[in-house]
């Protein structure tokens, strides 16, 4: 145990151990007490799967599935997976290359020669893991449809998509120097395994995939082709009513967001993972690998930052000090998030038809449960004079200490659970300024044990290199000019 005092407070660090420990058992209550706030007769809810060794431990409805039927949620529900159906599209790509009717290095316009020439530099395995550098037809179609509400703006499709990325002139950087994250990237991969494999993508899907996994129930929704069984309709709440808002203008697409699926059927894809079903271990190193720039080096994002880890349909940074698969689904009313811990055979899959619910941070609440035995980050006292309401940024100069990951920020506060874009933290002589962003608002109580007069949430993602990166700034703190950070 470390203990720091600076300027009259004081700071407690326990360090971390990055080695793996047994995992606790966890009884069925307390994982149903962190999704207590879903039981309800009358509101949309989620559904929850927890599976250790290979066996589901959890499996647990709540809630609503359509409000006008007053269907219950189930194991069997279907929700819009919405971005975890980049995995699915991932694993047809990687079949295609098992058959021998593609290879990763193949260009963009080998498959589709009529794309403009900045395609020509764009290869498949790019395209996998965003470093394409393909505009998004998302912020294409934001700025064609300025000022139109989302209702009056007609659904988008992949060939739709294909038409707005042939009227660009340019990718936003040179491909496989950057990593950005790209929608447009996976409806294009979809229309490439439709194009080498000569059958539409959907029907790829619940051939190569979904039939012999027996994932009966899973289909990649489209309009007027197909129905979804056990349908999950998506809703938002607004001015304390519930509204359906199940489908947008960018709803119709597949390979980037179009899959359906159940708790049920996911079970089934989970263990095919886990036993290489469909893709040997050696055949599924490349969706596991993270994505580098030429020499080796972490990738940047265009702002900078260095980007996540991210292979084909998985993001790859880990948590905790565990080794973890992970992907998250944000569309229209729906919230969905698997998070697989493969060393520590645990996953966590949770999904959602309300469009506030934080999956992942849920989903890591659960696998916090099993973590529990883990030594935890413990800051003792926070003054609250740094942190202005609202949890904004207080007096962070140009001379504040800067410590960011890329990875979700080294040590994020949040007063009263606000969060904001951005993710950081800033230490100076004036106090100090934190800055949270994408799930980062957790409670700090049942995450880290922090006592505090500000009510504070944290988010700290503890891999060694970033524990060691905050155990340095407070030393330094603590030896240099008469700072008072903390």
């Amino acid at each position: 145990m470390m203990r720091l005092v600076t300027g009259g407070f004081a700071v407690s660090i326990a360090v971390l151990s990055c080695t793996n420990v047994a995992l606790t058992q966890v009884p069925a209550a307390a994982i149903g007490t962190l999704f207590s706030k879903f039981v309800s007769a009358h509101d949309p809810g989620c559904a929850v799967l927890v599976i250790k060794d290979g066996q589901p431990v959890f499996r647990q409805g709540y809630g609503l599935a359509d409000l006008r039927t007053l269907q219950k949620i189930g194991p069997e529900t279907n929700f819009r997976l919405a971005s975890l159906t980049k995995q699915f599209t991932a694993t047809a790509v990687m079949l295609l290359v098992h058959d021998g009717k593609l290879r990763y290095e193949d260009r963009l316009t080998d498959v589709i020669p009529d794309l403009p020439a900045y395609a020509k530099a764009i290869t498949i395995r790019q395209l996998l893991n965003h470093t394409s550098g393909l505009a998004d037809y998302e912020d294409i179609m934001a700025k064609e449809y300025a000022g139109i509400a989302d209702d009056k703006i007609p659904q988008i499709r992949d060939a739709g998509v294909l038409d707005l990325l042939k009227r660009q002139t340019s990718t936003k950087f040179k491909p496989g120097t950057r990593w950005e994250y790209s929608n447009s990237g996976y409806v294009v991969l979809a229309m490439v395994v439709e194009k080498r494999s000569g059958m539409s993508f959907g029907d790829f899907l619940r051939q190569r995939i979904f039939t012999p996994l027996g994932m009966s129930g899973t289909i990649g929704y489209e309009k007027g082709r197909n129905e979804v069984m056990h349908r999950a309709y998506g809703h938002t709440r607004v001015a304390d009513e519930w509204s359906e808002t199940d489908q947008s203008s960018t709803s119709a697409t597949l390979g980037d967001g179009g899959v359906y699926s159940s708790l049920d059927d996911l079970e089934k894809w989970d263990g095919a993972l886990a036993r290489h079903t469909l893709l040997t271990a050696k055949e599924m190193e490349p969706a596991l690998t993270p994505a580098t720039a030429a020499n080796g080096a972490r990738l940047q994002q265009s702002d900078g930052s260095l980007a996540p880890l991210y292979g084909f349909g998985w993001f790859l940074n880990p948590y905790r000090g565990h080794r973890r698969y992970t992907h998250y689904g944000e569309t229209v009313g729906f919230r969905t998030a698997i998070q697989r811990f493969p060393d520590d055979r645990l996953t966590v899959i949770v999904l959602a038809n309300r469009a506030e619910v934080d999956a992942p941070a849920l989903a890591e609440s659960v696998a916090d449960l099993y973590f529990s035995e883990l030594p935890r980050l413990r800051v003792s006292h926070i003054p609250a004079f740094g942190l202005r309401d609202g949890g904004s940024v207080n007096r962070a100069g140009p001379e504040a200490d800067r410590y960011g990951t890329g990875q979700g920020g080294v040590l994020s506060f949040v007063v009263d659970d606000v969060r904001t874009e951005d993710v950081g933290v800033a230490l100076n002589q004036e106090g100090i300024a934190v800055r949270a962003g994408h799930h980062c608002a957790q409670p700090i109580l049942r995450r880290f044990g922090v006592e505090s007069t500000v009510r504070p949430s944290l988010a700290f993602y503890n891999t060694c290199e970033e524990i060691d990166a905050l155990i340095a700034a407070l030393l330094r703190i603590q030896a240099g000019r008469g700072h008072r950070s903390l």
